[in-house]
């Protein structure tokens, strides 16, 4: 009996296990196979001599059926269910047939095959068989030769052939060359090693389509090559369908793009270049936008529909390949002129995009013979599209693009992708023309917020700078002003109104109105600034916007330059606002620039101390020569830096080799560098012309950080005043000190009579000398201390276009100022200051530390 295990079968034989059984004619066993132990059980020993019927289960019926059949037709087939020696039923598929010998004995020949594995084995052919028969995917088996030996119908229509073009041949003999040699490299591979090749994507035969072919190595069950399998797939549709897939997810990164691009763009230039740098190569191998001039500028468009012959410029343009021929093909700022009946034209008037896809269409894309169009063609374009840029039913522009060389033509997707990247864009561009509207809008309301006229005091130099900061159109609150006072003095005042915004910014205006209004009662700046800071409350806009604001209050007392080297006197008071800085010459020709100590106040509009004791004065004497530096913070803040650092940094800088440039004359103009200059010429500095130092200022102010639209990205706008301080000329100013006494009149009246006289004033000696004569004996009647006399001839014009003054000052010890009375025949007093009243232009009272100043005006003839 074998012993041969079922899964090593070598053959269908094996698989299936036939065993053979063979009876004499009275059904006696006379041989019984290994195969059939293999299925029953029973050892030949136990079966061979005995009936089949013993092993047999049914009833008598099917007996006779079995034996009638056999004697009628000499066959039979069918179903037995034989005893197994276990004691189980085994079913069988068994098929008898009748032999003779030679003497005409009959003897019965049986075959018997267990049904479970004949099913088995049917299932599988059948399933073979409906694969081949039925399945949509092409199948095909091939030898070891690489021939086919079977394949299926679909196969056949797949390759537009005839079975007999197949059976019997290789794929050499029915693909194309290049194609059947790729092919039998594989089916070579896969034979020798085994391993399959899985979804190879080829073309089909003739480029009729895309094919997905697999092959494996066929093996018997004894690991005998007998060939390779192939199964092939037409997968066009498929293909097709992923290949739009992909383009619509590559239309949608595209649009994704644009609006990443575009999105913190606020300038119509950057977003028109952006634009064209995104679509190219992705979209298209050449880009342009072209706009009508109002967008860039921020101009009404009062037209929905651009009208025939208003003339397009190139804001923005992007090639794949640069070089001469593209310059000279487009030029940003290039004024593009097109008829109407042109392509461009088409797509202003309808709306639509127009496409142009022939030589002759492209030729006429603006007008006859424009030498730009001419040029596309030795770039190779082929396809041209022009689509509208609008934005809330206004037309701003076209949006241009063209392929060239290999690339396909434009489509109807492609078309509709355009006019989504059109709208997009259209929407960018116009948001960023109102922003440039109303930022100039915001920034002409700043502008003539601060001062239009900046004078320049006897002794005094000025130079300044206002540049905005980048924060939108949300303008700031940061000023300076100069401010002439009596006696040859000025004030110098800078400030910072926190926030952004036109409130910030009218708020600066308000704030600036007050500073100067009280500067005219020349009150002392700790003064001034109380003032200031009580009155917040109606400076602000409503109780959910309060006024809150620092600002720097300084008065500069110039002397006589025959005084010697000390020139004057600051005296400052500071409400929050960062330290001034002084530039002081060093004995070495270099020079010294560092921070004043001002005591800081509360910031105006901050509840805090009384107002008398909220700020302090502090009293600095400086050189001639010496430069007084104020400015905002938005000079020495920056992100990642300490603000103390940032005044180190300026202080450097003005102390530094460049601030000893040469200065030029500048007009009071917005400079196109974000930078509002002041007027005419300026003398050099202790360190180099201020209007220099200025220049060097802003500039490393731009490299420390970055700008964005020409604009500081500091986010805070910079103000910036620098002073040159010098003395008074000994022929504009002159001053005396009188002791008390019943001779101190007649001297004070000689001195000015001889000093108007050196000056070549004697219109005005006798007013001056009987002005001065009553100031002083009023001073001897009440004052106990000594008396001083000043006189400044200030030949400059005020603000308000006034000619020249002479300034006389009277200062005594009293602090009680004088009063302007009615003069009545009970009272006699107050003659002297009704007189002054009545004969000077202005006059005026301001109190020191050690009394008070009596001043008038007289103008000059």
């Amino acid at each position: 009996m074998s012993t041969e295990p079922a899964d090593e079968a070598t053959s269908l034989l094996d698989t299936l296990r036939v065993g053979i059984v063979m009876l004499d004619g009275n059904g006696t066993v006379l041989v019984w196979s290994p195969t059939t132990e293999e299925i029953l059980g029973w050892p030949a020993d136990d079966v061979v001599g005995r009936s089949i019927e013993d092993f047999l289960e049914g009833d008598a019926a099917e007996r006779r059926a079995r034996r009638n059949s056999l004697g009628r037709t000499g066959s039979w087939r069918g179903i037995l269910h034989i005893r197994h020696r276990a004691g189980r039923t085994v079913e069988v598929e068994g098929r008898g047939s009748l032999l003779r010998d030679t003497d005409q004995r009959p003897f019965v020949l049986a075959n018997i095959m267990e049904t479970s594995r004949l099913r088995a084995v049917e299932h599988d052919l059948a399933a073979l068989d409906a694969l081949f028969a039925s399945s949509p995917l092409g199948i095909a088996v091939f030898d070891t030769e690489k021939r086919f030996v079977r394949f299926n119908e679909a196969l056949v229509r797949l390759n537009n052939a005839t079975r007999t073009d197949l059976l019997g041949h290789t794929v050499a003999e029915l693909l194309p060359a290049e194609m059947a040699e790729e092919v039998m490299k594989i089916q070579s591979r896969v034979l020798e090693t085994g391993r399959s090749v899985v979804d190879v994507v080829t073309t089909a035969p003739g480029a009729r389509g895309a094919r997905s072919v697999s092959y494996s190595r066929i093996a018997d069950r004894s690991g005998r090559v007998l060939g390779v399998s192939c199964t092939v797939m037409d997968i066009t549709e498929r293909l097709e369908a992923l290949n739009k897939a992909e383009a619509a997810r590559q239309r949608l990164a595209l649009l994704d793009d644009v609006g990443v691009a575009l999105g913190n763009l606020l300038d119509v230039r950057a977003i028109s270049q952006a634009l064209a740098d995104v679509l190219v190569p992705r979209f298209a191998d050449y880009a342009g936008v072209m706009l009508r001039g109002e967008v860039a500028v921020g101009g009404d468009l009062p037209e929905p529909v651009i009208p025939v012959g208003t003339p397009l410029h190139l804001f923005g343009f992007a090639a794949r390949e640069g070089g001469e021929r593209v310059e000279r093909l487009l030029r940003l700022g290039g004024e593009i002129i097109y008829e109407r009946e042109s392509l461009l034209g088409r797509a202003l008037d309808t709306g639509a995009p127009q496409v142009a896809t022939t030589p002759e269409e492209i030729l006429r894309a603006t007008r006859p013979g424009d030498p730009k169009v001419e040029a596309t063609f030795e770039l190779g374009v082929h396809s041209l599209m022009a689509v509208p840029l609008r934005a809330r039913g206004t037309v701003l522009g076209l949006l241009l693009v063209s392929r060239s060389h290999g690339d396909e033509p434009y489509v109807g997707e492609d078309r509709a992708l355009a006019m989504e990247l059109a709208d997009r864009a259209g929407t960018f561009l116009d948001n960023a023309r109102l922003y440039a509207r109303e930022r100039e809008g915001a920034l002409m309301l700043q502008r003539s917020l601060l001062p239009q006229h900046i004078p320049e005091p006897t002794g005094v130099s000025i130079a300044y700078r206002y540049v905005p900061g980048s924060s939108g159109t949300e303008v700031g609150g940061d000023w300076f002003d100069v401010i002439p006072l009596p006696g040859g003095r000025v004030a110098f005042v800078v400030g910072d109104v926190m926030g952004h915004g036109l409130h910030s910014a009218v708020t600066m205006g308000r704030l600036r109105t007050a500073v100067r209004t009280l500067a005219g009662l020349d009150l002392p700046p700790d003064q001034l600034l109380a003032r200031v800071s009580t009155v917040g409350d109606d400076l602000s806009h409503g109780p959910d916007d309060p006024l809150m604001a620092t600002c720097l209050y300084a008065v500069y007392e110039p002397a006589p330059t025959s005084a010697g080297k000390r020139c004057g006197v600051l005296t400052m008071a500071s409400a929050g606002h960062v330290p001034p800085l002084i530039v002081t010459h060093e004995d070495d020709g270099g020079c010294r620039a560092q921070p004043v100590d001002v005591p800081s106040g509360t910031p105006l509009g901050v509840v805090g101390p009384a107002p008398d004791e909220a700020y302090q004065l502090a009293e600095v004497e400086v050189e001639q020569g010496s430069v007084l530096v104020l400015y905002t913070d938005g000079l020495v803040e920056s992100r990642g830096e300490d603000i103390t650092e940032g005044i180190d940094r300026v202080c450097a800088l003005l102390a530094g080799p460049d601030c000893h440039r040469a200065t030029a004359q500048e007009g009071f103009t917005w400079n196109g560098a974000g930078a509002y200059v002041s007027p005419g010429p300026v003398g050099e500095t202790g360190c180099g012309g201020i209007e220099s130092a200025c220049d060097v200022l802003i500039d490393s102010l731009r490299r420390h950080g970055s700008s964005v639209n020409g604009h500081l990205s500091t986010g805070d706008d910079v103000a910036l005043l620098m002073a040159r301080l010098g003395g008074l000329p000994g022929h504009t100013a002159a001053s005396w000190s009188f002791t008390t006494g019943s001779y101190a009149v007649r001297r004070a009246r000689e001195a000015v009579r001889q000093t108007l006289r050196e000056w070549g004033l004697r219109e005005l000696e006798e007013t001056g000398v009987l002005l001065v004569s009553e100031l002083v004996t009023n001073a001897l009647r009440y004052a106990h201390g000594p008396i001083g006399v000043r006189m400044v001839r200030d030949t400059g014009r005020d603000p308000a276009g006034h000619g020249g003054v002479l300034i006389v000052e009277v200062s005594d010890p009293l602090p009680e100022p004088p009063r302007e009375r009615v003069v009545t025949e009970e009272q006699e007093g107050g003659r002297g200051i009704q007189m002054v009243a009545s004969e000077a232009r202005r006059w005026g009272t301001r109190h020191g530390p050690e009394g008070k100043t009596v001043w008038f005006e007289l103008p000059l003839p």
